[in-house]
């Protein structure tokens, strides 16, 4: 196919070199649209791009950068990183350009657009704590631009004309000969300059929804590749003072996506996974907005390059895990808003709890699955989940919520997704394990699903849950449109009654940061500290050493604690284990408090989920069914 791909470009280009004017079709309908980036012009931190959409017949023309990107669920509004943005006619004249909004260039005089080209900032220099969300785009969706990395994500360089979104686009990367190139988008091939300093790579997507989906690092990075099943994993990974590097981040990957594949079984919807990786110093410059975001084929993980070797394990497995999860939904599952995506005016499907939820669930379910943690561990997550998604709007429609994401104040619940969109999963997991005396289960949905439709063929948004209750059970639809389309909140302790368990009071393990899931720790914007809150009494270890609802953070082992460097500072506290030594030093109303010792287990009051007494065979072999089934 890809051969039959270029030789269809090549002789789509002879006809573009044709000067004569159609009068029926613009010719730029016809051809590929011609982009260029040149990482080797780069001026005050600004990238040049080009763009030749070849000959219009039109007066008028729209170019567009997105506001929103598939997968954010937030306004990014890439339009505002683009600087001196010009159109050409074929005589090198500038032609008349006006920028209509915030994302938006209409060209007048079209016919004779010869080419576009402008500069493109970076988001990751613009990023501020408490940026996050406001209209600044969540980091794994940005773009880096800096001397040793270039994070591509494309949506952030490269628009699309109103008319011209299903076109194929060849694209150009010019960069260093010295840079090592990592694409989810396979090269159609290479140009190296007659000094040899810079090389050109090439590239063809099928339309602009593949730009938008094929993220790219450029620069000094580590890459290793693995095999899963019959996927080639590509692991690129970016850390700027060499702390972690790829081969070892690999074992971990390597182990956790072997467990995903035998969890997943015949689920074979990509011949090739990149996950990108880009490990992020402290600094006024650096992205704060630790996470991932998924693509169909690779993710992008931003993280925090401080973090200690186990700690970033942990996150990797959390985060990626989640990720190539969504290689069953969206990519083989997905809705018409999915599939048709209005970058500048997107509407929403109405079911997160199924994207974003069921993925989250999996990648929690697996784990317990495939043996890599033990019940015990799968049960407070579960719980942590339960309490996490009690401090949200219990009563709010999922399916509402979901059409309406970028609004207020659903947006405001928009975690839930990973909360209560898990819990969600996990009941309906249970009801059909116990309507197929186990032999059902999500997943096995999931895969029915997948059969039915599969990555070019959407499902109807309204008819979804109408089409699961008719492939499962009443009572899965009964529950879909009581507590998901309804607002009847959910009796977890149901669920759990099926398999067995029950939720029992006792004193739980915990860290020294959280309290089974809930934060210990504030942050104060107008006055940049951080302060224990009142939970921190019920957290063993503080409340021996005599620590105050109030106190603020002054320093942690030596390091002055802010608003800027707190991601980085707490994240590493989350992994502290006892018998580290800490010193920690404190404000309380003036006076400074300093805490120096040894870390000792910390408890707190909590829930964990324990076996009913009298538990029958029945709820033995439910419950054996939900998590190895």
């Amino acid at each position: 196919m890809r051969k039959v791909i270029i030789t269809l470009f090549t002789a789509l280009v002879l006809v573009s070199c044709s000067t004569t004017k159609t009068t029926t079709n613009d010719l730029a309908t016809q051809i590929p649209i011609s982009t260029a980036i040149d990482l080797t012009q780069v001026k005050d931190d600004k990238v040049p791009v080009t763009i030749n959409p070849g000959r219009f017949t039109a007066e008028t023309v729209t170019y567009r950068l997105p506001k929103v990107i598939p997968g954010t669920y937030a306004i990014s509004n890439f339009g505002k990183y683009v600087d001196d943005f010009k159109a050409y006619d074929y005589k090198g004249n500038v032609l008349t350009v006006t920028k209509t909004d915030t994302n938006t260039w209409t060209i007048t005089n079209a016919s004779n657009l010869d080419k576009i080209e402008y500069n493109v900032n970076d988001t990751f220099d613009v990023e501020v704590t408490g940026g996050i969300g406001k209209e600044v785009p969540f980091s794994p969706s940005g773009t880096n631009i800096e001397p040793a990395n270039y994070v591509l994500n494309l949506h952030g360089f490269i628009g699309y004309f109103d008319s011209l979104k299903n076109n194929q686009y060849k694209l150009d990367v010019t960069a260093p000969s010295s840079f090592i190139r990592s694409s989810a988008l396979k090269s159609t091939g290479t140009t190296t300059s007659e000094d040899g300093s810079k090389t050109t790579t090439s590239y063809l997507a099928t339309r602009y929804f593949d730009i938008t989906d094929n993220p790219m690092m450029y620069g000094k990075l580590d890459v290793e590749e693995f095999q899963v099943g019959d996927i080639k994993i590509v692991l690129s990974v970016y850390s700027p003072n060499k702390i972690h590097n790829a081969k070892k981040i690999k074992e971990t990957m390597h182990k956790m996506m072997l467990a995903q594949k035998a969890y997943l079984g015949d689920i074979n919807s990509t011949t090739r996974y990149d996950i990108f990786l880009y490990l992020a110093e402290q600094g006024e410059k650096s992205p704060k907005g630790y996470g991932a975001l998924e693509h169909h084929t690779s993710t992008v993980v931003v993280l925090p390059e401080a973090m200690p070797e186990e700690a970033l394990d942990k996150s990797m497995v959390d985060v990626v895990s989640h990720e190539f999860f969504h290689i069953v939904t969206p990519l083989s599952v997905h809705s018409e808003d999915v599939h048709y995506f209005d970058y500048n005016k997107p509407t929403f499907s109405k079911h997160l709890w199924m994207y974003e939820g069921v993925t989250e669930y999996f990648a929690n379910l697996f784990q317990i699955n495939q043996g890599l943690v033990s019940e015990n561990e799968f049960y407070t997550k579960i719980l942590g989940k339960i309490q996490a998604a009690s401090s949200l709007d219990d009563t709010m429609s999922f399916t509402k919520m979901s059409e309406n994401i970028l609004e207020k104040p659903y947006a405001n619940n928009y975690l839930n997704v990973y909360q209560k969109g898990a819990l969600i999963g996990m009941c309906i997991d249970i009801l059909m394990r116990e309507e197929s005396n186990g032999t059902r289960g999500i997943l096995s949905l999931m895969k029915e699903l997948s059969l039915k439709y599969g990555k070019n063929k959407p499902f109807e948004d309204d008819k979804l849950i109408e089409e699961i209750t008719a492939m499962t059970y009443p009572s899965v639809g009964e529950f879909l449109t009581t507590h998901v389309v309804g607002t009847t909140p959910i009796n977890y302790n149901v669920f759990f009654a099926k398999v067995g368990l029950e939720v029992a009071e006792s004193n739980v393990e915990t860290n020294y940061m959280q309290n089974a899931g809930a934060l210990i720790i504030r942050g104060d914007q107008e006055k940049g500290t951080i302060f224990f809150n009142n939970l921190v009494t019920e957290n063993s270890f503080w409340n021996e050493q005599g620590v105050q609802a109030n106190d603020v953070i002054k320093s942690i082992d030596g390091t002055v604690l802010t608003i800027q460097n707190a991601n980085q500072i707490i994240g590493q506290a989350f992994s502290w284990k006892p018998g580290k030594e800490i010193e920690v030093v404190l404000d309380r109303n003036g006076q400074e408090v300093v805490i120096k010792t040894t870390l000792t287990q910390s408890y707190t009051k909590g829930k964990n989920l324990k076996s009913k007494a009298g538990i029958t065979d029945k709820q033995v072999a439910l419950k054996k069914a939900w998590l190895k089934g």
